[in-house]
């Protein structure tokens, strides 16, 4: 049924009421801070490219297409590579992935504001533009290779000499020994290569969250959805966080893990930028350039690659379905030949043969 008034807001005003809801979940614990920035933030660009002062009742299915269309051409700013910045095509647009998340949040903006009688009927029954699919032919792997990611970590455990100031700040000068932050992007790189975090869920992690139990460190990692998980810390990698943290900057009252060198918690946007830092060290015909998430895909892809249990795999990257690994890795070379020359169900066979071999006598 029609509702009798319909509530003429402007796409600016729903979208401001939707976001203060969404944001009002966080508090009884229906949506995580960050799933609630995330519908924050795509609301926020569905605002700006539908046009602020429209009512929001007025759009069309056309008109939800055009913003979907608009928004798949838009670059994306996390995923930034040497090409885009040369201005070549390559990397443009946003993923399949970003994409189909977008259109959610518009459908769930759209489904509230049917049912709070802002617009008569919801456009996004109309609308004909979906996501690409995910799958098929990736045009460049997201995981890193066994050579790319060890030369990575390797490149974070040998930081370069101290670098200099710009010329207009007092050319040829070094930075002080607290504003050098090779042991905390080391950190950063080695939790993300072997752990493989969401981004989010590092740059929110706090000192008290890494503890100690029976002489192993656990990092407690807050994720989606208000979920937890304890993570053991490689030896390699609790060796780094014990380095950092003997020279962390920031003061008794500063929660953070991660700090810059000003003492202010990291922003999600500066992981990329400490992950691009060290691959500049890396030996060129080790390097590619990765984002974040490449790194998580890079941790899912070797751990079971390496016959890792998927349930320990899944519990470590903190999905609650082992269906969702499949997204999370990528095919490696030879893989598939290592495993049919190595097949469990004929090991006894091949030692039996050798024994055999041994046995026989000699012609």
């Amino acid at each position: 049924m029609l509702p009798v008034q319909v509530n003429r807001l402007t796409v600016q005003e729903a979208g401001d009421r939707y976001v203060e809801l969404v944001r009002a979940k966080t508090v009884t614990g229906a949506l995580s801070p960050a799933t609630a920035e995330v519908y924050a933030r795509d609301v926020a660009t569905f605002v700006r490219l539908a046009g602020p002062d429209r009512v929001l009742d007025d759009l069309t299915g056309e008109d939800v297409d055009a913003v979907l269309l608009a928004f798949a051409r838009k670059p994306d700013e996390r995923r930034k590579s040497d090409d885009q910045r040369k201005g070549t095509e390559k990397g443009t647009g946003q993923s399949a992935a970003s994409q189909a998340r977008f259109r959610r949040s518009v459908s769930a903006l759209f489904r509230h504001a049917t049912s709070a009688g802002w617009v008569h009927l919801d456009p996004m029954a109309a609308s004909s533009v979906r996501a690409r699919e995910r799958g098929g032919l990736r045009p460049e792997r997201r995981a890193l290779t066994r050579e790319q990611a060890e030369g990575l970590i390797e490149a974070a455990g040998s930081p370069a000499a101290p670098p200099r100031e710009a010329a207009g700040s007092g050319a040829g000068r070094r930075r002080r020994a607290d504003q050098r932050t090779e042991v905390r992007d080391a950190l950063v790189v080695l939790l993300l290569t072997t752990l493989g975090p969401r981004v989010s869920e590092l740059v929110r992690a706090n000192v008290e969250d890494f503890y100690t139990n029976d002489g192993v460190r656990y990092w407690r990692i807050f994720g989606k959805g208000g979920r937890t998980r304890d993570v053991p810390l490689p030896d390699a990698v609790a060796a780094a966080l014990d380095a950092y943290l003997a020279v962390r900057a920031g003061g008794d009252g500063e929660k953070a893990l991660l700090l810059s060198w000003r003492g202010r918690r990291l922003a999600r946007g500066d992981v990329q930028a400490v992950i691009d830092r060290v691959q500049r060290l890396v030996d060129p015909g080790r390097r590619r350039a990765v984002t974040p998430h490449g790194l998580r895909h890079t941790t899912a892809t070797h751990l079971l690659a390496d016959g890792t249990d998927m349930d320990a795999v899944r519990r470590v990257l903190g999905h609650s379905d082992l269906s969702t690994l499949g997204r999370y890795r990528d095919d490696l070379p030879g893989e598939l030949e290592v495993a049919m020359g190595s097949h469990p169900l004929l090991r006894r066979r091949r030692g039996r043969a050798g024994r055999d071999d041994q046995a026989a006598p000699d012609a």
